[in-house]
């Protein structure tokens, strides 16, 4: 990573700015793959923060891109460049949180890095704050004044909009966009509750705004949300669904945790599909098992074997998806090896399934009922161990 001269000249420059100023506002930018919008973003940031002492706070998840080597060539320059990369962990808001609680600023903004977010408006928004009338401010996508029509997903603004009317019902405030992820307040308000903080899915600004006790005065900006400049957004597949596992984890994570409760979910649903399967190979071949020489229950054990292979798959294929998208196995590699694992770490929860229920077929139990049972014993058994040896480290 090689520096030029005018490069130092103009690092030195930097440095000699900062230093004269105290720190007034850091912008904390998660990231994934985003490469190619970092050196653009600091460029717009330091044309709408004229004035203002900044710095920016890129916290990435450990991209395949070189997102964080990118922003750490050009904190060599600029000062006002930190980097987090991090490994291991994923997930937007919990990003966010790791950044706001790593700077010294007494203000904090988050933002996207991909440009959908204007830097212009940060310049009022830390005034709304820094004044002392409000608590929060944000851009708001659906405030009067604010626009969609450059993003160009008429069907993402309808979905956002049913969102914003559940999320002003679980945070008793009447915003227009409370899933906003453009937003700014005292960092100090972040920390004092940032331990309660749920740091599940994505909408960080929710987050604060139904756990913080006393009542927080907001400030809206109008925000023309821009389409993305560069790259592919990684929230269509599972916005909605990060949107309920929020809420869940808001109200019952304490009780039953987030991550078993998902688990739990794809396993009922694998549980359909499983007795949906098992119903149909019975009924296909179960007349022709009575007509041989082999026992009674042999249909039955062939109907399990088959339902609980077509089960686990699914099961594998959802969860790797939903319940540990922040560790989501990626490429046919990858992917190929977690659903061997998943099904070597399963293999002992499905011969308990498949002999328990049989046990319980050959002293007269009816064989749905009897599925169940298994389903619940190997459920226990493939939690415990595909969250340590699939998704998790050995």
């Amino acid at each position: 990573m090689n520096i030029t001269s005018s490069e130092l000249a103009q690092a030195a420059d930097a440095v000699n700015a900062v230093a004269a100023r105290p720190l007034q506002l850091a912008v904390v930018l998660p990231t994934y793959n985003e490469r190619k919008n970092v050196a653009t973003m600091i460029e717009r940031l330091d044309k709408a923060l004229s004035g203002i002492a900044w710095e920016v706070i890129f916290v990435d998840d450990n991209s395949p891109d070189g997102t964080s080597d990118e922003a750490r060539r050009l904190s060599l320059i600029d000062p006002r460049v930190r980097c987090i990369q991090r490994i291991g962990r994923r997930g937007l808001a919990s990003a966010a949180i790791e950044g706001m609680c790593s700077t010294s600023a007494p203000i904090v903004a988050v933002m996207d890095a991909d440009h959908q977010h204007d830097p212009a408006l940060l310049p009022g928004m830390l005034e709304a704050v820094a004044s002392g009338e409000y608590d929060i401010s944000y851009a708001s996508r659906f405030a009067e004044g604010a626009s969609t029509e450059a993003w160009g997903r008429p069907d993402r603004v309808k979905a956002s909009g049913l969102a914003n009317r559940i999320a002003n019902k679980v945070t008793g405030v009447a915003l227009t966009d409370p899933m906003s992820g453009f937003f700014l307040l005292r960092t100090q308000t972040l920390r004092a509750d940032a331990h309660r903080l749920s740091g599940v899915g994505f909408k960080i600004l929710l987050d604060i705004l139904a756990t913080v006790d006393a009542p927080l005065r907001v400030k809206e900006f109008p925000l023309n949300f821009a389409a993305r400049a560069e790259g592919e957004s990684k929230l269509d597949r599972t916005v909605v669904f990060e949107f309920l596992v929020g809420l869940y984890d808001k109200w019952l994570g304490r009780i039953i945790p987030t991550r078993f409760a998902l688990f739990g979910t794809v396993g009922a649903f694998g549980a359909v599909l499983h007795m949906t399967v098992l119903a149909l190979v019975l009924h296909l071949f179960g007349a022709q098992f009575a007509l041989s020489h082999y026992p009674k229950e042999a249909a039955f054990i062939f109907g399990q074997t088959i339902a609980s292979l077509i089960a686990m798959t699914f099961n594998f294929a959802l969860n790797n998806e939903l319940t540990y998208a922040d560790k989501r196995l990626r490429g046919f590699g990858p992917v190929a090896r977690g659903w061997a694992q998943f099904a070597l770490t399963c293999a002992f929860g499905m011969l308990a399934n498949i002999g328990a229920s049989t046990a319980l077929v050959r002293v007269g139990f009816h064989p749905y009922p009897a599925a169940i049972v298994g389903i619940v014993l190997a459920s226990v058994w493939n939690f415990a161990l595909s969250s340590k040896f699939v998704w998790g480290k050995y």
